[in-house]
């Protein structure tokens, strides 16, 4: 960590100060739409009284991840930030464009979390993700990025880092999920650029695109506060019983199962679910009646992200499995982990 981000030394976003022991909603100014709309993305900040780190929550670079939204509005109200060290930095709206259509995208159809460090003379997403880097990622000293699957696809509560990184290990384990994936940082990334300023960030993965779900949101929610115990930013807590079982797994692969036939597809395995390799996750029947044909899957290991639409085309992504060397283990450790969130 820098000096001074790790000091109570002025933290200031878009030239305003934060003083220790306030909360502020800054609105970063964003171009404007060509309706001559202006546009801004809300930053919440939270400073507690005392030094302690900075940590970047950001939720809906791709617009239609909505459980972060969700996450970090309950995060923002939660009575633990009453005892905070250090300050948390929460940007609920990253892609806020793509917010109101719906959309993953920017309005001109690029991937904002392939546009990263970005160019304050480059195109609309390049310039966003400029502006996010400068105001806001260069501020903090570490970061979690809400993110769910994409359209039509669900995936397992899950941390996804470069494991590499002691420092990422520690927090990936801390946030308190039964599955780990080592994750390379991609070319354009906000993870990359982030790595790249010194500031380790976590990828949270969990529920749908446009949709949300409670089991992935409340896990979301104790996920950023314990990565903020972690941190000493809020005082530890004492687990309960079983909760102090959920050590996570690290998968150092994944691999996706493809659709071997058009259809419509009969799934047989649920998220968490362990799976061996040649194993039927489903058939495929033809909208006719002819079929139906397995669909075997590719390797051994735990569900950790499916198709939920079911016409598919030949070749189409439909099972997502994360490879471990005791599957079985794993998905004890996530049935743990479900019923502990559910309770």
């Amino acid at each position: 960590m820098s000096e001074n981000k790790t000091k109570n030394a002025p933290l200031v976003i878009s030239g305003f100060e934060v003083a220790p022991g306030t909360r502020e909603r800054i609105e970063l100014e964003l171009p404007r739409l060509y309706t001559h709309t202006p546009m801004h993305m809300p930053v919440h900040v939270v400073r507690g009284r005392k030094p302690g780190p900075r940590l970047l929550v950001s939720a809906a670079i791709h617009g239609d991840e909505l459980n972060g939204v969700e996450i970090i509005r309950r995060v923002l109200r939660h009575s633990a930030l009453r005892r905070l060290r250090g300050s948390l930095v929460a940007i609920p709206m990253v892609n806020v464009y793509g917010i109101i259509h719906h959309s993953r995208y920017l309005p001109d159809r690029r991937d904002l979390n392939r546009s990263f460090p970005g160019s304050a003379k480059g195109s609309l997403a390049s310039r966003v993700a400029h502006l996010f880097m400068e105001e806001v990622v260069s501020r903090c000293t570490h970061g979690i990025d809400l993110h769910t699957g994409a359209l039509h696809r669900t995936n397992l509560p899950q941390i996804r880092g470069a494991l590499d990184n002691p420092e990422t290990v520690r927090l990936a384990k801390a946030f308190g999920v039964p599955v780990l994936l080592h994750a390379a940082l991609r070319d354009g990334s906000l993870r990359e650029a982030a790595a790249d300023c010194g500031v380790p960030m976590l990828l949270y993965e969990a529920g749908e695109a446009l949709r949300f779900d409670e089991l992935s949101i409340r896990a979301g929610v104790r996920g950023v506060l314990n990565v903020m115990r972690a941190l000493s930013m809020l005082p530890a807590v004492r687990r309960k019983g079983t909760e102090q079982m959920t050590e996570p797994f690290i998968a150092r692969s994944s691999r996706w199962t493809r659709a071997p036939a058009s259809g419509i597809v009969h799934s047989h395995v649920a998220l968490g679910d362990r799976v061996q390799e040649g194993q039927a996750l489903g058939v495929i029947t033809h909208p006719h009646g002819a079929g139906p044909v397995e669909i075997p899957s590719r390797s051994r290991g735990i569900v950790i992200g499916k198709s939920q639409i079911p016409l598919v085309h030949e070749g189409e992504a439909l099972f997502h499995i994360a490879q471990f060397e005791d599957g079985g283990v794993v998905a004890e450790h996530v049935d743990l982990f479900q019923s502990l969130v559910d309770d």
